[in-house]
């Protein structure tokens, strides 16, 4: 039976197949969610006299008891149930009776499965929240670490200027802080609670909807009845833009540890056991994390397009469109924690190249050095400019490029700014309440 069925008539297997679909498989992730819904619902219930202080206390220790049952891994879905909230609301029955058929008074699918998602998307952001912060706290460590070994900057991957590895790790840090405005905003739109809304227009009974928000922590509600269900695949699309912003990062990062641990570049390397090797060419050391987390990435930064190509002409009101935002998003947080988690790995072993810049190959990383010293002795900046830049047409560049380079303005090489990076971080962090 289906919670929809009205008698015992079957459902054409072909149709229940494929309407179905992935469900299941994602459904489980929901459990412990679509538990503790239901148990902010019975307990409001219970406040407004829908149900009686018995029957409501033993529906709850009876959720109580699948939530445990759910932790320990020993939860399943059924053959024949349709989905997450159908085993619940079965095992329920059958373990305290009729007292089970009244949970879902006041209440509709359409709100039970919003109020899981809303509740698993939040425990999401702040999971990836966490993982970023470990990794920004990583990259500022190695910031610091490295901050007085040089490396040649590019621009249109030609040789540019100097940098330093205390810059590059530093750039990558501050690029977080960014990131993660967006997975707060991200956040604050999943912290609102849409139960209560029913299949979109609310309920005639008088449900205390402010009270299962506040068991449930949410910071407000989703108001508007209609919009609750107006914010199921929105919601989706704001997380999926929070973490594809953080994928970005992470996909540049990648991009830029494939070159400089290259040979013709040689400014990085790790451990054998954290690169690849060749079935043909023994010398090979391949940067695959990395090529995997570039990749994959990549294609966690097309999750809101998928979305919005999903959602886009959908009217207000709910529509079984919305099913497959889950198998859209949910494996794309999957994916993000575990690139992250490795980039951690990879970057915790890193070595870095000393004395890169002494290579006569990277002389000319320093004319913009040189045009500022012919400045600083009064020469106009273009002259100085023209100058040197006949000088290098004609062979003729002899700048002191191993002497010490002093750049003291804020974000440069002898003025990192991590301490402000750091209070940007700290700032957004304080946004996830």
């Amino acid at each position: 039976m289906k919670l929809w069925q009205k008698d015992s008539s079957s459902v054409n297997d072909l149709i229940e197949k494929f309407t179905v679909g992935r469900d299941k498989e994602f459904d489980i992730l929901l459990a412990w969610y679509d538990v503790q819904g239901s148990i902010a619902h019975v307990k409001m219930l219970k406040e407004v006299g829908l149900m009686s202080a018995e029957d409501a206390d033993a529906a709850v220790k009876g959720l109580e008891v699948i939530c445990d049952e759910i932790e320990k891994g020993k939860f399943v879905i059924e053959e024949g149930m349709e989905d997450v909230h159908s085993q619940v609301e079965y095992l329920l029955t059958q373990r305290i009776g009729e007292a089970g058929k009244q949970i879902h008074s006041g209440r509709s699918r359409n709100d039970q499965v919003a109020v899981d998602l809303k509740l698993y998307l939040r425990a999401e952001v702040l999971a990836v929240k966490e993982e970023v912060k470990a990794l920004f706290d990583l990259l500022i460590t190695q910031s610091e670490k490295f901050k007085n070994v040089l490396l040649p900057g590019y621009t249109h991957l030609q040789i540019a200027m100097p940098s330093s590895f205390g810059l590059w790790f530093g750039a990558y840090a501050e690029s977080l802080t960014d990131d993660m405005e967006l997975l707060a905003a991200a956040y604050h739109v999943a912290n609102k609670n849409p139960l209560g809304s029913g299949a979109g227009y609310g309920s005639s009974f008088p449900l205390n909807r402010t009270l299962t928000t506040q068991l449930l922590q949410f910071g407000s509600l989703n108001y508007n009845s209609v919009y609750a269900q107006m914010s199921r695949g929105k919601t989706e699309k704001m997380v999926a833009t929070g973490i594809s912003a953080v994928a970005a990062t992470l996909s540049k990062l990648a991009m830029d540890a494939c070159l400089y641990i290259n040979q013709n570049f040689g400014f990085i390397s790790f451990p054998s056991e954290l690169t690849t090797g060749s079935s043909i060419m023994p010398h090979k050391k391949n940067p695959d994390v990395f090529e995997l987390i570039r990749a994959k990435c990549n294609r966690i930064q097309a999750t809101p397009n998928e979305l919005t190509l999903l959602i886009n002409n959908l009217p207000s009101g709910y529509h079984r469109d919305l099913q497959l935002t889950k198998e859209i998003l949910f494996p794309a947080l999957e994916e993000l924690k575990a690139c992250i988690q490795m980039t951690i790995l990879m970057l915790s072993n890193i070595s870095v190249t000393e004395n890169i810049l002494d290579d006569e190959k990277y002389r000319y990383l320093f004319s913009v050095e040189a045009v500022n010293e012919f400045v600083n002795k009064g020469v106009s900046f273009r002259d100085a400019y023209r100058r040197v830049g006949n000088d290098i047409e004609n062979g003729n560049f002899h700048y002191d490029y191993k002497k010490q380079l002093h750049h003291t303005h804020e974000g440069s090489l002898g003025n990192l700014c991590n301490d402000g990076i750091r209070e940007q971080m700290n700032k957004v962090l304080a946004k996830f309440k």
